[in-house]
């Protein structure tokens, strides 16, 4: 184990996916300076995240990006403990360059090296918010890529008890979004639509998987949309957009909340967090602290920022990493299908 005494200062580095960002944070919960730069408007043009693109624009951003988090947290290079970076699960060609990027830093400033698991940084980006958190506590990661439930029992000791059996949350956003038109990023243009929407005005199914109660699927809530979208048009009726929107993320809110709530009792755990681009979602936030409430347990989420993707998180999960002893070495590779709880 390493010495607590002092206090240890962490450049992260984050390009799993579409957004390249770096951060400075001290003993994982102190954000110093959290940089991040989005390609959104540019994979707007294409409906989606475009692999390729996406590992151009980062190594264009990248060492721009690293500068400027460098100067707003006023640390100079001596002032730095470590190097941290996502090492997966993500686009392979997005993580290889903030890996590259990262091996080279502690390289040549003979720093140590720190590969994070991406969830498992977004589950630290609670820690960043509320300082006083501490394991246990069960935490949702939903995201565009991530339905996770897990069972958080100590800073490097995560349980998966409940995971996405077809598309994950954010996923779906994105696909509803745009069979209606809102077009891309599908989360935050649904959770608009859906504040001017009655939420009860079309019911729309909630998955349940047979034997695994922990579990998500959304492959038959989408097919349910999309049945209804083509049956308006097929009947020449207009669809009210803020309604289906309303109604829709209902559907989905219910079901990351209903299994979120029922892991927590079963296991005997009071606390509760969300995490991930989805849970910035008005709705389930709302619904996770009114559940949390009903049944007198804490409930967690992320200030905005750090529910996108950043490197303030991957700083903050690298910390409980450093404390623990570890460091890479030359050889750390980018590892796309990383399971979360994987060292």
């Amino acid at each position: 184990m390493t010495d607590t005494s002092k206090d240890i200062t962490i450049l992260g580095i984050e390009s799993s996916c579409d957004e390249t960002a770096a951060a400075v944070v001290v003993n994982g919960r102190k954000v110093l300076s959290n940089v991040i730069s989005s390609q959104i408007d540019i994979h707007t043009v294409y409906g989606g995240v475009v692999p390729e693109i996406a590992s151009r624009l980062h190594c264009e951003n990248i060492n721009g990006v690293i500068r400027l988090a460098m100067k707003e947290a006023g640390t100079g290079w001596d002032g730095i403990d470590a190097i941290a970076v996502t090492r997966g699960p993500g686009l392979v060609g997005a993580l290889l360059v903030g890996v590259s990027e990262a091996k080279a830093l502690a390289y040549a400033l003979h720093k140590p090296l720190i590969g994070v698991h991406h969830i498992e940084g977004h589950i630290a980006a609670n820690y960043i918010s509320h300082p006083a958190l501490e394991p246990p506590y069960v935490c949702l990661v939903v995201s565009g890529g991530h339905t996770h439930l897990a069972v958080v029992r100590g800073y490097r000791e995560f349980e998966l008890a409940g995971r996405t059996m077809d598309d994950a949350a954010g996923e779906t956003f994105d696909k509803v979004a745009r069979a209606v038109g809102l077009g891309y990023p599908g989360g935050p243009k649904v959770d608009r639509a859906a504040r001017e929407g009655d939420p009860h005005a079309i019911e729309f199914p909630r998955g349940e998987v047979k034997d695994h109660p922990y579990d998500f699927t959304f492959s038959g809530l989408k097919s349910a949309v999309l049945n209804y979208i083509n049956m308006a048009q097929m009947k020449g009726e207009e669809i009210n957009v803020s309604d289906l929107a309303a109604s829709f993320q209902r559907s989905v809110t219910d079901s990351l909340v209903s299994r979120t709530i029922r892991c927590a009792e079963n296991y005997g755990i009071r606390k509760v967090a969300i995490a991930g681009g989805v849970s910035a979602n008005s709705a389930l936030r709302e619904a996770m602290k009114a559940a949390c409430e009903e049944r007198g347990m804490e409930c967690f989420y992320p200030e905005p920022v750090y529910c996108t993707d950043n490197a303030a998180m991957i700083a903050s999960a690298a910390y409980y990493e450093y404390l623990a002893g570890r460091r890479d070495s030359m050889f750390l590779n980018a590892e796309p299908n990383l399971k979360l709880g994987d060292r």
